[in-house]
């Protein structure tokens, strides 16, 4: 049994959020150069591409996609840069980007645009042939951090210790958690979640235990218990930073979901107040969050959903309806951009991208792109086989439930 404490640690890519927000509303493309005098880690890359221009960078993608041809897929996250969209093949949230890179067998090499858990996935379900690349070995998650497996491995064992024969616990990962943790579902009768399918995979576990620890993000498990009928008093926070998270033997088997300690630093800055502000400013105004949110805000909205159920509910809405939305800036200005008839605005005044999907620049895209015409892989990621093959098992228990 794990007994320990130790002093409270933040992932660097919390400390990192902030980097880029700024007040205006626009994100300018700037050169690599640039874009660095940003006080976060940048992965060290040829001083050739630092000073190009947008109009170079441009040429130059469109030049080196072509000379690569259906070798090569690029896959972008909703959450990415417009001047990265440009250039994908596929855009989508994480798995259905992962599950379009199954589907291409023909792709040798996946250029993933997005974040490293991002590319986990994408390795875990593509074919053995195939080879997955980050354009910036920086850009992480810190949600994802916030849940190292070292941890998640004592808590773990904590849980089987505490409750033994007092009706079992399931462990229900979300899809933004480093792959050790899907394998870790996957060998304990758990189960991946996405932020629009978590209800179904919670339900499922309830089916075959009394418990559930939901990883690694405190407020998707919180709303989503919620929605399922669970009272706050069914809930306690695991704090991985003191014995038994925090909490007594009897707290934990009392709960019915034992939520880890973690959060997206992008969703929860959007607050009550905000969509309070947005109500004076539009009173027929739609708001619509994604359950990354608070508690307090997720409640306090119209509508809460994921990306997907984000992009289809305004891009269906009738012309002239207006829509406060909490979710990523990007997201949210390509979303305004594609619905000109319509009134569509992030909640948050202030511009604050998520700081790891904003470090994948044109310049670095160029840069892995060039690398493969030269026969060399670039920031290839990889999972081990045995953690690949029992992630799998959590990811398959997900699309069963569908």
């Amino acid at each position: 049994m794990v007994t320990r404490t130790r002093q409270p640690t933040i992932p660097i890519t919390e400390i990192e959020h902030a980097a880029f927000c700024k007040p205006e509303d626009e994100l300018p493309a700037k050169s690599l150069a640039e874009e660095m005098s940003a006080n976060v880690r940048w992965q060290k890359i040829s001083t050739d591409y630092l000073h190009m221009s947008a109009e170079e960078l441009d040429q130059r993608i469109h030049v080196t996609r072509e000379k690569l041809g259906e070798s090569v897929t690029v896959l972008g996250h909703h959450y990415q840069r417009e001047e990265i969209i440009k250039y994908v093949d596929f855009q989508g949230d994480s798995f259905l980007l992962s599950q379009e890179a199954a589907n291409r067998p023909e792709a040798d090499y996946i250029v993933f645009c997005g974040v490293h858990f991002m590319a986990e996935t994408a390795c875990i379900l593509c074919a053995d042939h195939q080879k997955v690349i980050l354009p910036n070995i920086t850009a992480g998650c810190s949600m994802a951090d916030m849940a190292p497996m070292d941890d998640v491995d004592d808590a773990w064992e904590d849980l089987q210790s505490v409750l033994g024969d007092h009706g079992g616990i399931v462990p229900v990962t979300y899809m933004n958690s480093i792959a050790g943790i899907k394998a870790l579902c996957g060998r304990n009768n758990g189960a991946v979640c996405t932020s629009s399918n978590a209800p179904a995979v919670m339900e499922w576990g309830y089916q075959n235990a009394e418990r559930i620890l939901f990883l690694p993000d405190q407020h998707l498990g919180r709303n989503t218990g919620l929605k399922l009928g669970l009272s706050t008093d069914d809930m306690v926070v695991w704090n991985p930073f003191k014995r038994f998270g925090g909490n007594t033997p009897e707290q934990l088997r009392n709960a019915k979901l034992i939520l880890w300690q973690g959060h997206c630093a992008v969703h929860t800055r959007f607050t009550v107040k905000q969509i309070e502000v947005a109500r004076e400013r539009y009173p027929d105004v739609t708001v619509l969050v994604h359950p990354e949110c608070t508690m307090e805000t997720v409640q306090a909205a119209d509508m809460n959903g994921s990306t997907e159920f984000i992009r289809k509910a305004i891009n269906e809405a009738p012309a002239g309806s207006k829509w406060a939305v909490g979710t990523e800036i990007s997201l949210v200005n390509r979303l305004a951009l594609s619905n000109p008839d319509k009134t569509v605005f992030c909640l948050d005044p202030v511009t604050c991208p998520c700081s790891t999907m904003y470090r994948i620049h044109p310049a670095y895209l160029l840069w892995v792109l060039d690398g493969l015409l030269e026969g060399q892989v670039i920031n290839q990621i990889t999972v081990p086989d045995q953690i690949q093959q029992e992630a799998q098992v959590a990811l398959n228990r997900m699309l069963a439930l569908k």
